[in-house]
Parts: C-alpha cells; structure tokens; sequence
C-alpha cells in the first residue's frame, strides 16, 4: 500500500470493546456469580487478566455468548448441552 492510498476495510483490525465482570453482569443481565459459575464451567472464556490487580477482562464475544446461553436455557437445554452446541467436540 502506497504512503497516500486508504486502507482497505478489511486491512483495518476493528478493536473490540473490553469489561470487567461487572460490566459484562450489567450489559448481559447475567449476575456476577453467574457469569463465574459460566467460567468455572468453561462455557465462557476470559479474554485475559490485569497483571496488576488480577481483575478478568471480557469482549464482545463474551456478551455474545451469554446471550447465545440464555436463548438456549430458554429452550430448557441443559449446560451440558449449551456447552456442546457452544464448542462442539470440546470434551473435559
């Protein structure tokens, strides 16, 4: 790519916007215990952890799967089976 020339849409990498715990609880209408008890059994992810205060960071694709979770428990599947449908052949 030239010095003057726009980049692409595809070459610009979209940051995506980061939480802690209780602003995923606040955005997702989750609870804190919940959104840990999720993380505890590998249904959600963090996207990593403050060196400093140990504090877990989220994303947007946290929030995401908490929705993906809630419409599914919505349909009385089973976490079990969530975190099948969410990550299939994944096995503990």
């Amino acid at each position: 790519m030239g010095l003057f020339q726009r980049p692409r849409v595809k070459d610009i990498n979209i940051m995506n916007n980061i939480y802690l715990i209780k602003d995923l609880a606040r955005l997702s209408g989750h609870s804190i215990h919940t959104i840990k008890y999720y993380l505890n059994l590998g249904l959600i992810k963090e996207i990593g952890r403050s060196p400093e205060t140990n504090f877990r960071y989220f994303d947007n694709t946290n929030i995401e799967a908490l929705s993906r979770i809630r419409e599914l428990r919505r349909e009385n599947k089973s976490l079990a089976e969530i975190k099948e449908i969410l990550d299939p052949g994944q096995t503990d």
